[in-house]
């Protein structure tokens, strides 16, 4: 099947017990059984069936299913927040003492996760931009995981997956991949080596702007040695599942980051028409990022681009797409602020993904607590306006943008 079928037909035939063409919500707590032996089956992973829905739910593990089958992934949990995903993806496998190599140019609230991290022992070592020349020479016996955004956010840099997971795989190490700017439509991470993937569901997939959300999907193809992964021992008697039993059962289960019944619904909802929606976000944020090259006292910085460092990796990885967020830089903090008051049409607020082009001051914001030093390797600078683009007409956002600018000249 091609994606947009894909999308509406994979791993998904509506609701069996009602003949619901769309998964219903079932907003409950607990599900009865009919004797305490069936229901102690259920907890013991003995038996299919619901139990509590801090374990699973129905309408979640339909969207579970859906975003697997989209990956290509074994399996997938579902969490209360793309946060809440990148955490338990990571303290999943990790102990004190582990380390990890990630990129620079992640999003703010990630850099401030990974400084969490070290008050439980786990130290990060960050690079300006995930390539096989820049984590080789760290790479060590406690080096237990590579975290990386596939396009970053808001940086725009582009890692190459194929790359940089087959050097990590030769020394036993797994890739961890952010694909929330790229989406399963630009690529699948699993199909290019990457071993495990999360997204912030509240972004593209859900695409309304509606829901906090995130998923882990787990590719199934890493050999979790138990000796540098202790804490997978008990898990190993599941195979290629154990990532996922022990996430599952373990880690996930117990800090109780579970995702709700209606937000599930709602990502299922968005995630039909991801294919139409990032095929129009990105030939508007092409031809907007054209529109600012072209603009004189504009730095404009987009993948897909000729002019940037990343565009053979747009053309090769992505289909020749650069996602669906534009980063311009208009010469002064006033500027930009000016340049944003002056907008009719974009909303300033601090998401990405939405149907509405959004625009926000990342330094002031999302990057308020990173250092000037992690602000400048994340691409954001006094003068960044971060633009996440929507599937408005694209005259009336150049028409929109440019009034704009022009109102920077006249004062």
């Amino acid at each position: 099947m091609n994606f947009n079928t894909e999308l509406l037909h994979s791993r998904f035939d509506g609701d069996q017990a009602t003949g619901a063409t769309v998964m219903p919500i079932y907003q409950v707590s607990a599900f009865a059984h009919e004797s305490p032996e069936k229901l102690e089956k259920v907890f013991d992973n003995k038996a299919p069936g619901f139990a509590y829905t801090r374990i699973g739910n129905p309408t979640v593990a339909s969207f579970e299913n859906r975003m697997s089958g989209l990956e290509k992934g074994i399996g997938a949990v579902a969490c209360a927040s793309g946060m809440a995903a990148v955490t338990m993806s990571l303290l999943n496998v990790l102990s004190s003492g582990d380390e990890i190599i990630a990129g620079s140019g992640l999003f703010g609230g990630t850099i401030d996760l990974f400084e969490d991290l070290s008050a439980f022992g786990i130290k990060t070592h960050f690079v300006d931009h995930i390539s096989v020349d820049a984590i080789k020479p760290l790479i060590n016996k406690n080096i237990k995981a590579v975290f990386a955004e596939l396009i970053g956010n808001p940086a725009l840099d582009i890692v190459d997956v194929d790359e940089v997971s087959a050097f990590l795989h030769s020394s036993g190490i797994p890739l961890f991949i952010d694909s929330t700017t790229a989406t399963p439509y630009l690529i699948r991470p699993i199909e290019h080596g990457a071993d495990v993937v999360i997204h912030s569901t509240s972004k593209y997939v859900n695409g309304g702007g509606n829901s906090i959300s995130g998923v882990i999907i787990d590719s199934g193809n890493f050999n979790w040695d138990t000796e540098r992964y202790p804490v997978l021992e008990k898990y190993k008697k599941y195979g290629k599942y154990a990532y996922l039993s022990r996430l599952r059962n373990g880690i996930w289960r117990n800090v109780g980051a579970c995702l709700s019944p209606m937000n599930a619904f709602m990502n299922s909802v968005g995630l039909e028409t991801l294919g139409l929606r990032m095929e129009r976000l990105c030939d508007n944020a092409l031809k907007l990022s054209k529109f600012f090259d072209s603009v004189a006292g504009i730095d404009v910085n987009y993948p897909a681009l000729q002019k940037s460092p990343y565009y053979e990796l747009s053309q090769r990885l992505l289909g020749g797409k650069g996602g669906a967020i534009v980063t311009i830089r208009a010469g002064s903090k006033e500027k930009a602020f000016q340049l944003m008051n002056n907008l009719k049409l974009p909303l300033i607020a601090t998401n990405i993904g939405d149907v509405r082009t959004l625009v926000i001051h990342p330094a002031s914001t999302i990057y308020l607590h990173s250092s000037p030093e992690q602000r400048e390797k994340a691409g954001v600078f006094d003068d960044t306006i971060r633009i996440s683009i929507g599937i408005e007409d694209i005259d009336d956002l150049i028409e929109d943008f440019a009034q704009a600018i022009e109102g920077l000249k006249e004062e």
